[in-house]
């Protein structure tokens, strides 16, 4: 009987070791790409000002209404990666957004600034859920936090690594007539169109798509990933609309937004408390701003394999949000440089290191389509949350004088993410609750008279 019921699970342990080791690499240099080329513009601030005159109100709404056309367009975008295909759409974003990334460099006013960071959230929107989705297809539900952890160390990486080789292009300034900061949007704009090439050519859909796959792996990965915490295969509702309509789903991704609010600020805004702190060199800068990612990457490491061993998810996400509340209060109370830098990278720890559980908790709950579009609903409020962050830090700053007043925005975002856990415990109580054919009937969008 042992041996009977060992090899199904070894089987699929090989099979997840082996998809760990060749998927998730392929979607964390595709994620690494458009979060450095979205982010990178942080390090441009200081110049934009002096260069064209951009205010930092200006800065703060330009770097924020990036999230605005990302979010209208998340769902449809999504919907049509799963008709279409994520293989396909992942690798046409990439094209896309890589040249829009390279237009940065002809800004020439606040104007042209909103308008290219609109369209360089169009031509990105879908990349985050559809990497989600692919997560759904190829892992089970108690892989996917560490799975989803992986995927967040592309962000951490863009950060640490990112504004130091930012702070480097940019002193670049004057060659071929160019500012430093036209030098950083070119050359970190191409790779990214050659990084979409390449993913259509190796980027395989499904497990049973992966020549490194055998046949019983592929089925073993299979298998698992479709059936939800209760074991019941994938939902075949087409009745999309369904998924935003749950409770649960809206409650995780209103959280999700409190904490976009508070993470995308500080991280657009990091390089401008350093700035702050009469820190003057652009390549210093970079690498002193690389403590938030340092925070980050530490979390997504640690935080989603301590959340493997808790039984309660929202116990959990109460835990981390009281930490990112303690760090943030914290900074604010710190007069020292060096312990302002070292509460950055705390901030970032719980801040960013809570975003693989978010998704976690939400895919036990979503399958097939219902997936596609739930996990684009949540992260559209999370992209509300984007535009809204940057924003109030920037609003904050204009009022205040001072880059670092942001931290009492990310500080009320935190409280108030705080005061929705409990809420969306009530949530997932009244759903598990219902008699099992009412919630999956619910889950599938089917209403009985």
């Amino acid at each position: 009987m042992s041996t009977t019921a060992s090899t199904p699970d070894a089987l699929h342990r090989a099979a997840t070791r082996k998809a760990m080791h060749r998927l998730i690499p392929l979607l964390c240099a595709i994620y690494f790409m458009s979060f450095l080329d979205r982010t990178n513009v942080a390090l441009a601030k200081v110049q934009l000002a002096a260069d064209v005159g951009i205010s930092a109100a200006a800065y703060g709404l330009g770097s924020g209404i990036f999230f605005i056309g990302y979010a209208l367009l998340e769902v449809p975008s999504n919907l049509v990666a799963y008709r279409v295909g994520m293989r396909r759409w992942i690798a046409r974003i990439a094209v896309s957004w890589g040249l829009l990334s390279t237009a940065m460099m002809f800004v020439q006013g606040e104007w042209s600034f909103y308008a290219l960071r609109v369209l360089l959230s169009i031509a990105e929107a879908g990349l985050f859920p559809a990497l989600m989705y692919m997560v759904t297809l190829w892992f089970a539900p108690q892989d996917r936090p560490v799975a989803v952890g992986w995927i967040y160390t592309a962000p951490a990486l863009a950060l640490m690594l990112g504004n130091p080789i930012g702070g480097a292009l940019m002193q670049l300034g004057g060659i071929g007539g160019l500012h430093g900061w036209q030098w950083m949007f070119m050359l970190e704009g191409v790779p990214s169109v050659l990084a979409g090439i390449v993913l259509y050519f190796t980027l395989p859909e499904r497990p049973r798509d992966a020549g490194w796959l055998s046949r019983d792996e592929a089925q073993a990965l299979e298998t698992r990933a479709v059936s939800d915490a209760r074991g019941h295969p994938e939902l075949s509702s087409a009745d999309w609309l369904a998924a935003l309509k749950r409770p649960t789903t809206t409650l995780i991704g209103l959280i999700y937004f409190l904490n976009q609010v508070a993470f995308v600020g500080l991280y657009f805004f990091t390089p401008a408390m350093i700035h702050q702190m009469r820190i003057e060199q652009p390549f210093l800068v970079g690498v002193l701003s690389a403590s938030v990612g340092f925070g980050f990457l530490a979390g997504v490491l640690i935080l989603p394999r301590i959340h493997r061993r808790y039984d309660n998810d929202c116990v959990y996400l109460g835990v981390l949000t009281i930490g990112l509340v303690a760090g943030a209060a914290a900074f604010i109370a710190a007069a020292s440089p060096a312990a302002r830098m070292a509460l950055l990278a705390v901030t970032a720890f719980f801040a960013g290191g809570v975003l693989p559980s978010y998704w976690a908790i939400a895919m036990k709950r979503l399958q097939g389509i219902q997936a596609a579009a739930g996990l684009a609903f949540i992260n559209t409020l999370g992209l509300i949350g984007g535009f809204v962050g940057p924003y109030l830090f920037g609003i904050t700053e204009t009022v205040t004088g001072r880059s670092d007043s942001g931290f009492f925005v990310i500080l009320a975002a935190s409280l108030l993410g705080l005061a929705l856990v409990p809420v969306f415990a009530r949530a997932i109580r009244r759903e598990a609750a219902l008699p099992e054919p009412v919630a999956r009937d619910a889950a599938a969008g089917i209403h009985s008279r």
